[in-house]
């Protein structure tokens, strides 16, 4: 049903001492000697138990999308590997060096709501609450912050990816769970995320009996939606070039693909279904892209066969690509990205929307936490 977990057992003596650790440190929280900040208006956490990519980002879009409409929306979020320092909130001037590439891809996707960048989360959300009336978010969305218990949200969402479920899984350096799978009741609701298109009633079923949640916990399941291919740099286009993956089918297109994210493989799969030809250039996550590595880009572009050819990147590594300026003009012009959005799987999104509106509505309306 998912795939092979691997298992370093040579590493689990380390395991188990960083086992001890991430134990002591929730402890504190839990007696109340480390505590987390409560705050008046909505908090939702989007986070994961587990390092890699488990699809925050397009599910945290999901819930701009959900609310943005009716409401004032922030996103708070680290802001990895960026080369800034502190809290800063995304102007027209910031760029991924300035505030991360996952956060520069949703300011940039949705200039109407508030990005900031804060590794400490809790100084953060002040910060956004200090802005003026006009301005202050009525929810705020945290990225990637189940382990930060200095805040504790309102509503806390969990990510697992269905290719490696907590259940199969062993703690650092051994396997790759932040901390002991038990921890997963922190979270009011659990998502399983990338859940493949042959899935059965009975892999669901099979899934929610193993994660064993508790009566107050939801279990929902996602899938991605691949959307159409874009330019990521605009210029020099014609009405001929590929606009969907079908074009790449019914043309024969060869595609490099090009990606710096945890977990490639759900794309280099989707990808193999379009073309016979697809090579890969693959880096680690959030990768920043040096001289180097746009020669070795370009050979392997050039390397391709055949005239009719492109190269597909997904949408946070374009943000990072953009911010190149020794591209060469050829790989310019071939270069698309491939956004995602999150699908709902087994008629479970009408109950997820009620889930959060009635979350975020209850809070606004009580004026407390719920």
């Amino acid at each position: 049903m998912t795939a092979d977990i691997k298992i370093n057992k040579v590493l689990l003596p380390l395991s188990w001492l960083y086992g001890l650790g991430v134990w002591f440190r929730n402890k504190l929280f839990d007696c109340g000697l480390f505590s987390g900040e409560e705050f008046s208006v909505p908090v939702i956490s989007v986070g994961n138990i587990a390092v890699g990519g488990t699809g925050k980002t397009p599910h945290t879009e999901y819930l701009i999308r959900l609310l943005s409409p009716k409401i004032k929306i922030a996103v708070l979020s680290r802001g990895y590997r960026r080369k800034t320092s502190g809290f800063v909130l995304a102007d027209e001037n910031s760029d991924s060096s300035t505030i991360g590439d996952e956060p520069f891809q949703i300011y940039r996707k949705f200039p109407e709501i508030l990005v900031a960048v804060d590794a400490n989360r809790r100084r953060g959300i002040t910060n956004l609450l200090a802005l003026p009336q006009d301005k202050r978010p009525d929810v705020i969305l945290l990225d990637d912050a189940f382990q930060h218990r200095y805040v504790k949200p309102s509503l806390s969402i969990l990510l697992i990816d269905s290719n490696r479920l907590l259940y199969e899984d062993k703690l650092l350096p051994a396997g790759r769970l932040r901390e002991p799978a038990k921890n997963k009741s922190r979270a009011e609701i659990i998502i399983v995320t990338k859940c493949p298109e042959e899935f059965k009633p009975i892999d669901y079923r099979v899934i929610g009996k193993n994660l064993d949640l508790y009566p107050y916990q939801s279990l929902f399941f996602t899938s991605f939606r691949y959307g159409g291919l874009t330019p990521v740099f605009s210029y020099g286009r014609v009405n001929n070039n590929p606009k969907s993956l079908d074009d790449i089918k019914l043309r024969t297109i060869s595609v490099l693909l090009l990606a710096g994210i945890a977990s490639p493989q759900g794309l280099i799969k989707e990808l193999n279904k379009y073309s016979k030809h697809v090579d890969t250039l693959i880096y680690p996550d959030h990768h920043a892209f040096s001289n180097g590595d746009l020669t070795e880009i370009k050979q392997k572009f050039d390397a391709l066969s055949g005239e009719n050819k492109i190269i597909i990147t997904t949408e946070k590594d374009a943000v990072r690509l953009m911010d190149c300026p020794n591209i060469s003009e050829s790989v310019k012009k071939a270069l698309y990205y491939l956004p995602v959005e999150v699908i709902f799987k087994q008629e479970q999104e009408y109950m997820f929307k009620q889930k959060i509106e009635n979350h975020v509505g209850n809070i606004k309306t009580n004026g407390i936490m719920a």
